[in-house]
């Protein structure tokens, strides 16, 4: 087990001082794991209703990210995935109660409603008027989950933030209630698990999902889910959920209703974005109006991997309540969604030279056309040796950048201007600006945008120094750029051989023995790197333990060389 933690025992309360601590708007109650607003007093001079949630650690920043004017005014913490206990549920109650009473929310779990309402019971025979709502959204098991009910998850937050901007107005406990238990019949949630998670003071995960498996349903606990499935694509098991929660829900076309989509601990944000997009285009399709989203980490599992979505129906009331203030770190607000994705037409460049572009032959245009078709079969093909290559000395990116790229100019080959070289490098240029990404998709564009540029000059497209010069002014390109020359271990150390060979080539030698002899120098060059330092990029962080290894970004030179000698050798295929 591997945790920032101090101590397995006294996670509970390193995390609650640091959240006091990180805001001073906050303060712990003696000797208990209770986070409380630091003016909470003054809620029962205001004659306001205290609200007070909580149970067990290990949802952060549930339930103390929540305590904050607008929202909890104070948040009881157990062990991890343990209920607090009776007594500390007591302390919170009696620490914050005022005339005007105080409210319980909590989810449904057995130990949450077992200890969080003995505690009202005894509070009560002290004259403290408490009231308790118990929150069951997870709509996996079947109907109402039988017995116990639906068990409490992440769209509890929604029920925090309805019942605390209800205080603030100065409802009295009676009204707070009602619109709690209101807002909570129409809280739909639903969850889905991609690995377990570990309890500290346990060391060990207490259960296991399959690299290849999701578990639907899957309990912020732990718990088991309502099946288990193989891992499919986002849209599928996010539509999976969403279908659910809409069945059980019985959500009609045209009810307004608010999204959550929750990071259950370990899922990034790039993917909780793929889940926004699905959720909300699912609710779309099904007619639904979604008036606000939230999008983030609301209720965790600890580090498990997965998240959950709830609905909840809303009216203009119940908005209110949603929109207003509250300075609770962990609700960021909502969001208004769109009905649909806006797009702004890029602006491209203002010119590509092409009314000074020289044309050549129809069969040169054939052979160009070869020669492109070669080259982007080979990096396709040595998409993974690339890949090793990198993942040794750099981030592992450079075989699956030049294959997208290598893929966007096969697909575009109908409308490159094969006539015009130049014109049509300069199109290849923008292509692979648009299609490659990490270091070496803007090296790659600046490398063709500037080979054709000058070539667009050239007096004899089928002159050699015509094409040397275009090479050249490519590599001069990338060492501007770049900031990098011969010897410091990158591309440069394949390319600029290669042209230096180019610029030794007599016009008269045929096209298939100029690329022998550019490919012979760069393949040369790339071999030297093996014994090179590296002193740019990413593989110059690992120094030393770089030799041995021929740089990645000087190989990838060596397939599209080999690739074009290997097109003008079989011109006819």
């Amino acid at each position: 087990m591997k945790k920032l933690i101090n101590d397995p025992n006294s996670v509970v309360e390193d995390m609650l001082e640091g959240a006091v601590l990180a805001n001073r708007n906050l303060m712990l109650l003696e000797g208990e794991n209770i986070v409380v607003r630091r003016d909470f007093q003054a809620l029962a001079a205001a004659n306001k209703v205290c609200i007070v949630s909580g149970g067990g650690a290990g949802h952060e920043p549930a339930h103390a990210g929540y305590v904050g004017h607008g929202m909890l005014t104070a948040a009881v913490a157990g062990s991890v995935f343990t209920s607090p206990s009776v007594d500390a549920v007591l302390s919170a109650i009696m620490a914050v109660a005022g005339p005007a009473g105080v409210l319980l929310i909590i989810k449904n779990y057995t130990g949450d409603r077992l200890n969080f309402g003995l505690a009202a019971e005894i509070a009560r025979t002290a004259g403290v008027l408490v009231e308790m709502v118990v929150v069951g959204d997870d709509v996996a098991l079947d109907n109402d989950g039988g017995l116990v009910g639906r068990r409490g998850i992440a769209g509890t937050v929604f029920i925090h933030k309805v019942a605390g901007a209800a205080a603030e107005a100065g409802l009295s406990l009676s009204q707070v209630k009602s619109e709690v238990e209101t807002a909570a019949t129409g809280l739909f949630s639903m969850g889905l698990g991609l690995s377990a998670c570990t309890v500290p003071a346990a060391g060990k995960p207490g259960f296991k999902i399959e690299d290849d498996e999701v578990e639907y349903g899957l309990g912020i606990h732990g718990e088991s889910g309502v099946r288990r499935g193989p891992i499919q694509r986002a849209d599928e098991m996010i539509k999976t959920l969403l279908d659910r929660i809409i069945d059980q829900g019985r959500l009609q076309a045209g009810e307004r209703v608010v999204l959550m989509v929750n990071n259950l601990g370990a899922t990034p944000a790039q993917e909780l974005d793929i889940v926004a997009r699905r959720a909300l285009l699912g609710c779309i399709e099904h007619g639904l109006k979604v008036e606000a989203v939230m999008v983030g980490t609301f209720l965790t599992a600890l580090e498990m991997a997965g998240c959950s979505i709830s609905l909840m129906r809303v009216d203009d009331p119940l908005m209110l309540r949603l929109q207003a203030p509250t300075e609770a770190t962990a609700w960021h607000g909502m969001t208004e969604p769109a009905r649909t994705i806006s797009r702004q037409p890029c602006r491209g460049p203002v010119a590509e030279s092409a009314s000074i572009a020289g044309a050549w032959s129809s069969d040169n245009a054939r052979q160009f056309k070869t020669i492109l078709q070669s080259v982007t079969l080979a990096l396709r093909q040595q998409e993974e040796v690339l890949t090793e290559l990198d993942s040794v000395v750099g981030d592992g990116d450079i075989g699956i950048s030049l294959a997208r790229g290598a893929r966007a100019i096969e697909d575009s080959l109908g409308i490159l201007d094969l006539d015009r070289p130049a014109i049509a490098l300069q199109q290849i240029s923008a292509i692979l600006r648009r299609a490659l990404g990490g270091t070496s998709g803007p090296l790659y564009a600046v490398f063709v945008l500037r080979a054709g540029v000058a070539l667009s000059g050239a007096g004899n497209l089928n002159a050699v120094s015509s094409w040397a010069n275009a090479f050249q002014a490519g590599c001069d390109a990338i060492v501007n750029l770049g900031n990098a020359s011969l010897g410091d271990r990158t591309m440069l150390d394949a390319l600029l051989p290669a042209a230096l060979a180019l610029h030794a080539c007599p016009d008269e030698l045929e096209a298939v023995g100029v690329a022998k002899k550019a490919d012979a120098a760069a393949s040369k060059g790339a071999e030297e790197t093996r014994n090179m330092m590296p002193l740019k990029g990413r593989s110059s962080y690992i120094g030393q333990r770089a030799l041995g290894h021929v740089d990645p970004g000087a190989y990838a030179v060596t397939v599209w060389t080999k690739a074009i000698v290997s097109a003008l050798e079989s011109p006819g295929r």
